[in-house]
């Protein structure tokens, strides 16, 4: 699973990548992102009610409501920000956002952390796509569903969004034995933002090694800064 990335584009470069208009673009004067949290701030492009693309400001992470075991009550929900692929169609917690609700993750490099049971010796591994510059663009595929009610002690009104997770390619499995997110190739931005569910479906694989890269390694590495 991912609970850190980066997306350090500037917000007229992803406008240009996913072909996103400029009227459809409610990120403003957004500053690049060395590191996405869950919880944190998160771009995305997602479609309008007309099927138009548009550039969001998403929570990472959709929200599952908590209550207390001890006393019953409901306490701080969580934000679940990985979605497995092997749930999408089955978890009703997932289905209806994977039929009607996809999106793509802007990303610029993901982190995997090998040693997560001694955290404070934990080696942060990024990840990246080859290509040209310091950090070459790419999409996760992701979901999204609007979230409102309690949050934090208040009333939030709010659209949140996930990644979807596969299982890892040769690069990311001695980091991550078990999954890594799903990056999609450019000329498959479009099927999974507006295809049927059996195609979107379909594009849910394992990136080629071949083709990512580790841009850093080591302890604390909790951002990436690229070219900033």
């Amino acid at each position: 699973m991912c609970n850190v990335y980066s997306n350090t584009m500037p917000v007229a470069a992803m406008r240009q990548l996913f072909a996103v208009d400029a009227s459809n673009d409610q990120l403003g004067n957004a500053e690049p992102l060395p590191a996405i949290f869950p919880k944190g701030n998160a771009p995305v492009v997602a479609l309008t009610d007309d099927g138009q693309r548009a550039l969001w400001n998403t929570h990472w992470g959709f929200v599952l409501p908590q209550v207390s075991k001890k006393t019953g009550k409901p306490i701080q929900p969580k934000a679940v920000n990985n979605a497995r692929d092997d749930k999408l169609r089955t978890s009703p917690f997932w289905k209806t956002s994977f039929v009607e609700r996809r999106c793509l993750i802007p990303a610029t490099s993901f982190c995997e952390a090998k040693g997560r049971n001694a955290a404070r010796s934990a080696t942060y591994v990024w990840f990246g796509v080859t290509g040209e510059g310091n950090r070459p663009p790419f999409a996760f595929a992701g979901v999204w569903r609007a979230f409102s009610g309690n949050y934090g002690g208040e009333h939030r009104e709010m659209v949140t969004s996930s990644m979807v997770t596969t299982g890892p390619n040769e690069l990311v499995r001695d980091t991550h034995p078990d999954r890594m997110p799903v990056i999609l190739h450019p000329e498959n931005y479009e099927e999974w933002l507006t295809g049927e569910p059996e195609a979107a479906f379909a594009l849910l694989r394992p990136f080629p090694a071949e083709e990512m890269v580790i841009h850093q390694s080591g302890e604390g590495l909790k951002s990436d800064r690229g070219d900033l």
